[in-house]
This record gives structure tokens, C-alpha cells and sequence, in this order.
């Protein structure tokens, strides 16, 4: 993945299932902030460890829902860090293999930017041909985190009638 220029904010998608975690829950927050937490895709961790710094911006998109949408947007305010549910075994995310002084998984901490108050759905995506390469849209793609490009960015916030 290029590395991002000085100063300049790059793009994201995080998917959440609406029954674990809504932009409406996101919403209810204090500061409309919380961590996102639980990812166990290697993958997915780097982007959260390495790649995704506070100023990004991010699509949040509904998985597992009918329809499945990108809902909304947030900012990253907090850059990756150690993700605290893999140590609590009271956690849904704990992870016994994991080591505090050597932490295997990461998050960040997003704030809402806005609720699209039309959400954009995967078929609207699927139908927009300047679309096509959306790591979203690719077969087997199943990250829970993914790259955005801007050019994406500009085209789905037409699709939800707002600006970028």
C-alpha cells in the first residue's frame, strides 16, 4: 500500500454489523466517538496498526443487513494502538494469545462525521460503473477494513447527495 503523502487524509471503509455496533450507535457515543475494536483479520490489523491515521476519513457500512449500505462517515481521531478486548477474558475479542507487552491486535478511534440520511446501498455501488474497482465490490473480498480511493470518495458522496 503507498504510503500517504504529508498532510493528506486518506480513505477507509469499516464494515460493522448494524446488531453488534450502528452508526446509530456510533451517534449515541460520547463525542460521537468510540474505538473500533475486534478485528482478528491480519490483514485488516496492518491497515489499523501501520496505514490509518488520525484525519482519514472513513465510510461506515452496514455488513450483515438488509440492505447493506454505507450509512454514513467518520474521522479517525485516535491512530492505531493496542486493542484492549484481546487481553480481558470477559471480552467478546479476547484473545489468550495474545501479549499486552507485545500486542498482536490493533484498533483506532473514530468520530461521526455524518449519518447519510439515504444510506448508499451495495447494489447503488455495484450499479455505479466508475465503481467497478472497489475493493468492496471485488469477489471475495471480505475485509473488515478497507482502502478507499478518493476519486470513490467523491463518487459515493454524490451517490448519498452530500458533499465530500
Amino acid at each position: 500500500m503507498a504510503k500517504k503523502a504529508t498532510g493528506q487524509a486518506r480513505y477507509w471503509l469499516m464494515k460493522s454489523e448494524p446488531n453488534a455496533y450502528s452508526i446509530d450507535d456510533l451517534a449515541k457515543e460520547k463525542k460521537q466517538t468510540t474505538f473500533w475494536d475486534g478485528v482478528r483479520n491480519y490483514q485488516a490489523r496492518n491497515m489499523l496498526r501501520d496505514d490509518i491515521k488520525v484525519g482519514d476519513h472513513v465510510f461506515f457500512y452496514h455488513s450483515n443487513a438488509k440492505p447493506m449500505a454505507i450509512v454514513g462517515t467518520a474521522k479517525v481521531v485516535k491512530s492505531g494502538y493496542a486493542d484492549h478486548t484481546a487481553f480481558d477474558k470477559n471480552e467478546k475479542h479476547f484473545d489468550p494469545k495474545s501479549d499486552a507487552d507485545n500486542p498482536t491486535w490493533y484498533m483506532v478511534d473514530i468520530q461521526l462525521i455524518q449519518k447519510y440520511e439515504t444510506p448508499v446501498t451495495r447494489d447503488e455501488l455495484k450499479a455505479e460503473p466508475k465503481l467497478e474497482g472497489m475493493v468492496l465490490l471485488q469477489k471475495g473480498s471480505r475485509l473488515s477494513v478497507q482502502p478507499v480511493t478518493a476519486a470513490e470518495w467523491k463518487i459515493i458522496h454524490k451517490l448519498a447527495g452530500v458533499k465530500p
